[in-house]
């Protein structure tokens, strides 16, 4: 009986263990794919370098109605392969989402098609502390 209960409790740890290793190496998969194909901004150094830059939202079109940095437009990552032509090569792109993670698709997504000076805001609209702009309707 104890050693039933053993076992079972070792299973258990042996799971979390290995879906701490699982997660930490997504992590970390993650962190070198952002490094690679584009630069994390803080908030000020964001808010300083978008008058120069094509600034988009890559939410669903509803949370950008709720909400959205001044000046940002709205193309939300599912569309980003059918309209990424929409989006110049030779300026800047300056992104965020909720958090990091679309954001970082998105960097990986662009760089593979040519585009090279790609911004990420750290925290995404989260963090942001600047000015935004919520629709009417």
């Amino acid at each position: 009986m104890i050693l039933a209960v053993s076992s079972g409790l070792l299973t258990f740890n042996i799971v979390i263990v290995v879906l701490l290793i699982a997660w930490g190496l997504s992590w970390l998969f993650q962190y070198y794919r952002r490094k690679k194909y584009a630069t994390v901004l803080d908030g000020e150094a964001f808010h300083k370098g978008m008058r120069k830059a094509q600034v988009i939202d890559l939410r669903q079109p509803n949370d950008f109605k709720k909400g959205h940095i001044l000046g940002a437009r709205n193309l939300p990552y599912v569309y980003i392969k059918q309209q990424y032509g929409e989006l110049r090569p030779d300026i800047p792109v300056y992104m965020y989402d909720q958090g990091i993670a679309i954001s970082t698709q998105a960097a990986v997504f662009l760089a593979k098609h040519g585009y090279k000076q790609l911004y990420i805001l750290k925290g995404g609209y989260n963090g942001w502390k600047g000015k935004t702009k919520k629709s009417k309707y």
